[in-house]
């Protein structure tokens, strides 16, 4: 259960209901106008990307949308044409999207879980590629480490460049979430559900978010935690 105050969404229940919310999310920065490089996230342990980027992809589609799924390397693209023979046609890993040679300008690029290791390649398609492009459960955050400063601050800009569609994060004691192109909400874990606490403009940072939970009178520890794992089941399911 999740108590919110009037106006702010609720959290998820199960997998399913943050599905619908992702759909929604990045629908509606697709048709915004406000970027063409958008990133979505659902952050917790254990969660199967795959069928998530699959079922996301068609439903991109029946939208109408010309959506190509792009995987960072060829394994991940092997058993993703595996699962949808459905959708093998438009399913490719880096390097066969880089070696087209007439690749549609207009796509919807749907680049699923890029990681540090690829920046390289991804940073040039993204760089190529004239339509939207929308990352899934991407980590470039910490692309930077361990490289020289141009470098370093190339891919700063890089990731500078990419607005936030979705995010569903479980944390101890509570839950952070945006669905756009709703502000940010953090969510505490109560006993008797996850409470709205606080509405933000922009991603709250770990210390913003534990001066939050820790400025309202909560549960215990323990409590927080049940919550937090039976919150996370749910969404496993």
């Amino acid at each position: 259960m999740t108590t919110t105050t009037p106006g702010q969404r609720p959290l998820p229940p199960d997998l399913a209901t943050a599905e619908q919310d992702l759909l929604e999310a990045c629908s509606s920065a697709l048709t915004s106008g406000d970027s063409t490089r958008w990133s979505a996230a659902l952050r917790f342990e254990n969660l199967r990307v795959l069928p998530v980027a699959l079922r996301l992809a068609r439903a991109l589609i029946d939208a109408g949308r010309p959506v190509v799924l792009l995987w960072p390397d060829a394994g991940a693209a092997a058993l993703a044409r595996r699962d949808a023979e459905d959708l093998a046609e438009r399913v490719l890993d880096f390097k066969q999207w880089s070696s087209k040679e007439d690749p549609p300008a207009d796509a919807l690029l749907l680049v699923v879980a890029p990681q540090p290791s690829e920046y390289d390649e991804f940073a040039e398609i993204c760089v190529s590629h004239s339509g939207p492009v929308l990352m899934l459960n991407g980590r470039l955050e910490d692309a930077a480490v361990g490289i020289g400063s141009v470098a370093r601050e190339r891919r700063k800009g890089f990731v500078s460049v990419w607005s936030q569609a979705y995010w569903l994060e479980p944390i101890d004691g509570g839950a952070v979430m945006r669905v756009h192109p709703e502000s940010w909400n953090v969510y505490r874990a109560d006993p008797d559900g996850y409470r709205a606490v606080a509405e933000l403009e922009t991603r709250p940072d770990p210390e913003t978010i534990n001066a939050i939970l820790a400025g309202e009178d909560g549960p215990g520890l323990k409590q927080q935690l049940g919550n937090v794992d039976r919150f996370l089941d749910g969404l496993r399911n």
